[in-house]
């Protein structure tokens, strides 16, 4: 089996298409990203802690 990276499960936005977002989408974006990151720390394949604070604090737009 190969292993995951986050750039395989990570779903990125463009400033443009993060701004088209309502509230609710915002906050449920930012959700399942984090679980994401969870997901990769439990199982031991998380290294880079700066991807996670982008995630943590998104963009306010």
């Amino acid at each position: 089996m190969d292993s995951v990276a986050f750039e395989d499960v990570a779903v990125n936005f463009t400033w443009e298409e993060y701004a088209l977002l309502d509230p609710f989408q915002k906050n449920l974006y930012r959700d399942v990203m984090q679980e994401t990151i969870r997901n990769l720390v439990s199982v031991g394949k998380w290294e880079d802690q700066t991807i996670g604070d982008q995630y943590k604090n998104p963009p306010k737009i």
